[in-house]
C-alpha cells in the first residue's frame, strides 16, 4: 500500500457507501479515464469480470469464435468458455513474447476462407510490455474484427506514446493482488465507447431494467467494484507512476548484473514503447549457460527465493487440449519455447537492494558452479 489508502476508506466507513458502487467508484472511473485517455471507464470486481463484460457486449455467444494470446495466464480466456464459446489459440513472436502478428493473419485467412470468423481477438501485453499493436490491428481491421486489449498486466505502460490498454474496441485493466496497482481484487474496463460502456454497467449490475421493482429483461452479472475497494484503487493510482520508476529500475539493476552471462536473454523492450516492467523476465539458452531453466529454478527455490516459469501456454493446458492452435511459423513454436526456457524473477515494487542482490547472487552462483 502507498500510505493515503485509509483517508479514502475512512471516507466510505464515515459516509456509509459499504456496498458497491458510490463516490470512490465514480471518482476511480473518471480518474483512470483520464490517466489513459479514454472516454470512459467501469470498474468492476475482477479484470477476468472485464474480458467476460467486453465479450458479452460483442455478442459473442455459443458456437462463436474468439481469437487469444496462448502465452497468458488462463483468466485470459476462460470467458470465451463461458460464453459458450470456442477459443482458438494464436502464438506468440520472439521480439515482444506477445501474439504473432504472422500467426494471427494466417488464422484470420483461414477463417475467412472456412466462413467463421472470430468475434473477437483478445491480444495480451505480457509482463507489462505491448505487443505490436499496429501490425494486430491492421490485420484485425482488415478482417473487421474488433481487438479486446488484455492489458492487466500493462497499467503504466505505453505503445508509441499512448496508453497500453487504449488501442482496442475494449481495453481491461485489473488490480488483483500481484499488479502494479492493487485494490486487493478488482477490474476495469475501458473503452471511448461510452454507450457500450453505459451497457457494461447495466450488465454488470445485474441487468436490472428501469423500474420501480426487480424487472430483468436479459442475463447479468454480479460484478461492480466496492466503494471501499475503489477507494484503495485512487490512492494506488496517485503512485502508479513511483510504481513504474521501482519496477524499471529492479529490471536494470538485473540487467546489469545479469545480462553479461553467456545464455541469458532478457524480455527486450520493442521501440518506441515503455514497459512497466511488471516482472523482470529472461530465457536462459542451455547449452550456452551450461544449466536449464528448471534446475535455476530449483537452485532459487533451495534459497527460499520465489521464481516462476513463465505462463505455460493456453493451448498446452488440459483445459484447452482439443482447442486450435496457430504457431508463429512453420518452424517456430515461440510460447513452447518461451514457456520451456523463460523464467519470471522476484520483481516486487517494494524489494529492497539487498534483497535483489540476494537473488542475483544465486542466480550468478549457481551458474559459477554448473558452467
Amino acid at each position: 500500500m502507498g500510505g493515503n489508502e485509509q483517508k479514502y476508506i475512512n471516507e466510505a466507513f464515515k459516509t456509509n457507501w459499504i456496498a458497491p458502487l458510490g463516490p470512490n467508484v465514480d471518482a476511480f472511473e473518471k480518474e483512470i479515464a483520464n490517466y489513459i485517455g479514454a472516454n470512459g471507464a467501469v470498474a468492476v470486481s475482477s479484470g477476468t469480470a472485464a474480458i467476460h463484460l467486453a465479450l458479452s457486449l460483442l455478442d459473442v455467444k455459443k458456437g462463436d469464435k474468439v481469437f487469444c494470446s496462448s502465452l497468458t495466464f488462463v483468466a485470459s480466456a476462460n470467458p470465451i468458455l463461458y460464453q459458450g464459446a470456442e477459443p482458438v489459440f494464436i502464438d506468440s513472436e520472439p521480439d515482444s513474447w506477445n501474439m504473432s502478428p504472422q500467426a494471427l493473419e494466417t488464422a484470420l485467412r483461414d477463417a475467412c476462407y472456412e466462413g467463421e470468423l472470430p468475434k473477437a481477438v483478445i491480444v495480451v501485453n505480457l509482463y507489462g510490455q505491448s505487443a505490436k499493436i499496429d501490425e494486430l490491428i491492421t490485420i484485425c481491421n482488415q478482417y473487421d474484427v474488433p481487438m479486446i486489449e488484455d492489458a492487466a498486466e500493462s497499467l503504466g505502460s505505453t505503445y508509441k506514446g499512448k496508453a497500453s490498454g487504449t488501442f482496442g474496441k475494449f481495453g481491461i485493466y485489473s488490480f488483483n493482488g500481484n499488479k502494479i496497482i492493487s485494490t486487493s481484487g478488482g477490474g476495469m474496463l475501458v473503452s471511448n465507447d461510452t454507450v457500450a460502456l453505459n451497457k457494461a454497467r447495466f450488465l454488470a449490475t445485474q441487468a436490472r431494467d428501469p423500474a420501480p421493482h426487480y424487472e430483468h429483461s436479459e442475463i447479468g452479472f454480479n460484478y461492480r467494484m466496492s466503494n471501499i475497494l475503489a477507494g484503495i484503487g485512487i490512492a494506488q493510482l496517485q503512485i502508479l507512476e513511483q510504481r513504474v520508476k521501482a519496477r524499471r529500475l529492479i529490471f536494470e539493476r538485473y540487467y546489469h548484473k545479469l545480462a553479461h552471462i553467456p545464455g541469458i536473454y532478457f524480455m527486450t523492450e520493442l521501440g518506441n514503447t515503455c514497459s512497466n516492467r511488471w516482472l523482470t523476465t529472461f530465457t536462459i539458452d542451455e547449452k550456452e549457460a551450461g544449466i536449464s531453466a528448471k534446475l535455476l529454478l530449483d537452485s532459487m527455490a533451495e534459497e527460499n527465493i520465489e521464481a516462476r516459469p513463465v505462463w505455460k501456454p493456453l493451448h498446452m493446458q488440459p483445459l484447452f487440449k482439443e482447442v486450435r492452435y496457430y504457431s508463429h511459423n512453420e518452424i517456430q513454436n515461440v510460447s513452447e519455447q518461451l514457456f520451456k526456457t523463460g523464467i519470471c524473477l522476484p520483481s516486487g515494487s517494494n524489494m529492497k537492494v539487498e534483497e535483489q542482490m540476494r537473488v542475483i547472487d544465486c542466480v550468478q552462483n549457481t551458474l559459477k558452479l554448473k558452467v
